[in-house]
């Protein structure tokens, strides 16, 4: 005879509150990530894609530099750009708004998938997750982490519901080889595989995890399996033990150490001192988690040794984390089973949006879909195509994306360097670097290389070859505004330019606008003359905010002059 039997009556409020729970953290994650766009990268990445697509096949020769156009090129993340194009192709930048919260949904949904395989029940560890989401969310721009990051959380959930040797570790193996044609941090994926696999053999061991050697061994092996080979494998490690001490390239803001000021505020230092601290309680109930310590490890040293790490941090120690913390609630008195599971829930969303409250209202860009493009040199480029500026170009190589964007493939307006000055010979990046900041660097590059034209990054401004070249009578400044400056030479193909566009008072650099301001108080001639051309640099960029002194400083001469007219 058949019993029947009743369903618990709390099983359906409690499994409703949870999700009810999961869709507001989920929200608030997404809600992290959807500030304007302001990365500079990503135009190259975006031209890489079209040009991938347009030509049917890997470009595996430099097509973006004109020096060495023609030579060999290695692109890890090819993967990357051949993904992304399709989205910006079909939406533009809608579609790139859908690629970060796709990416962004799917390794937090994969990786809370691998929290609850752990053994995450209660609603709190999802406060957890809203942190990690805050922390990922400034490396959450357009660039191949973002498809990393999905690699690596598929890649732990495959562990964390793996059983014994079977179709999971295919599928690892694939995110192996699909993770070194996406991004050149392919080695943190067998990382975490070594420590999966030391973990069924070092105490407490772990029998579900027996046979991943073979499987790490096969990941190393298919990251060959790449269209540059043995170049694109090493390439990690040529950053790690080479390029990473290199006086131009240790100067890049995401490889510099971790930036405390930039994350008190974001959840970072409370996840750098609350996990070890969760690990270490459960370890003292339920024995010590080699690969929760091996993970905590590693992601700890990443993000301390560079900013670009803080985003993998996170998502280490997402499924980790929330996972201690649920079992530590769960011994909580406020946890019995009695509480009414709505209250748990309602409270843990309540502070899954407080929490991310002041991170959202002071970080460095605004919400928004649409890319902030106020950093790139998009008036410049404007001038440049109306005026027809082309031939050998010196530029900031952080412009060179934006540059290719514009231009691409026109072979005479290709940029010096682009944004991936790790492939050019060291010599040439320390003549570089020697140009930005030597007045001999730069007349020995000059005279090498014979530049036609100069594209100089007005952010953040400071003393270099940007006033070297205002003070130099062979150059002329023919576009300037908040965001680039653009230099021809007065000798070369572009001396028309020169002659007919070049400012004659109005500077590009900090140091002839003091001077500049000095002359307009000492003689009357000079406030007209500069207030046509700032009217005419205002006519040409809408970006002039940073020469507003100068445009009062006229207003007022002009004002003082009037004033003064009748009593002459």
């Amino acid at each position: 005879m058949r019993v029947e039997t009743k369903p618990d009556s709390t099983v359906r409020p409690t499994r409703n509150a949870l999700r009810f729970a999961c869709f507001v953290a989920f929200a608030c994650i997404l809600a992290s990530v959807s500030f304007r766009l302001y990365e500079y990268d990503m135009w190259q990445h975006l031209t890489y894609g079209r040009a991938l697509w347009q030509e049917h096949r890997v470009p595996q020769v430099q097509l973006f530099t004109w020096p060495d156009r023609g030579a060999p090129n290695v692109n890890p993340s090819w993967g990357f750009s051949a993904l992304v194009w399709p989205f910006w192709a079909a939406a533009g930048d809608i579609g790139l708004a859908v690629w970060r919260w796709l990416t962004t949904l799917a390794a937090f949904a994969l990786l809370w998938a691998a929290a609850r395989a752990l053994g995450v029940r209660a609603p709190p560890a999802l406060v957890v997750f809203v942190l990690c989401g805050l922390v990922y969310r400034q490396r959450s721009q357009i660039r191949p982490e973002t498809l990393a990051s999905v690699l690596l959380a598929l890649e732990l959930w495959l562990l964390a519901t793996r059983r014994a040797p079977g179709r999971r570790d295919v599928a690892l193996v694939l995110v192996a080889w699909a993770w070194a044609n996406a991004h050149i941090s392919w080695p943190l994926g067998v990382i975490v595989l070594a420590l999966h696999a030391l973990a069924a053999h070092v105490p407490p061991r772990r029998p579900e995890l027996r046979g991943l050697e073979w499987v790490t061994l096969a990941a190393v092996a298919v990251a060959f399996v790449n269209p540059f080979g043995w170049r694109a494998v090493w390439r990690p490690f040529e950053y790690l033990f080479v390029w990473r001490h290199d006086p131009l390239l240790s100067g890049i803001s995401e490889l510099l150490p971790l930036d405390w000021k930039l994350n008190l505020w974001n959840g970072l230092p409370l996840l750098v001192a609350g996990w070890p601290l969760l690990a270490l309680w459960r370890a003292r109930r339920h024995g010590p988690d080699v690969v929760e310590w091996g993970l905590c490890a590693l992601g700890t040293w990443l993000a301390l040794s560079g900013n670009r790490f803080v985003a993998t941090y996170a998502l280490l120690a997402a499924p980790w984390c929330a996972r201690d913390l649920d079992a530590w609630w769960r011994t909580r008195r406020v946890a019995r089973r009695d509480a009414h599971p709505w209250r748990v829930a309602l409270a843990t969303s309540a502070l899954c949006v407080v929490l991310p409250l002041y991170e959202w209202t002071h970080y460095e860009n605004r919400f928004g879909l649409h890319p902030d493009d106020r950093r790139e040199p998009v008036a410049a480029c404007d001038f440049m195509q109306q005026h027809d500026v082309r031939g050998r170009c010196f530029n900031d190589f952080f412009l060179g994306g934006y540059m290719l964007w514009r231009f691409w493939p026109d072979p005479s307006r290709l940029p010096y360097f682009d944004i991936h000055p790790e492939d050019k010979p060291a010599a040439e990046r320390y003549a570089f670097l020697r140009a930005r900041t030597s007045a001999s660097g730069w007349y020995a590059l000059q005279a090498r290389r014979e530049f036609d034209y100069v594209l100089l990054s007005r952010i953040g401004l400071q003393p270099g070859l940007i006033d070297l070249l205002d003070a130099d009578p062979n150059w002329a400044l023919v576009f300037v505004d908040d965001a680039a400056a653009l230099f021809v030479r007065r000798d070369g193909p572009l001396g028309g330019l020169a002659g007919a566009y070049g400012y004659q008072l109005l500077p590009g650099g900090t140091r002839r606008t003091q001077m500049l301001a000095q002359e307009c108080l000492v003689d009357p001639t000079v406030p007209p003359r500069l207030a046509a051309e700032l009217a005419r640099q205002q006519r040409e960029s809408s970006r002039t905010i940073s020469s507003a002194p100068l445009r009062d400083l006229c207003a007022a001469a002009a004002a003082a002059a009037g004033s003064a007219s009748p009593h002459q």
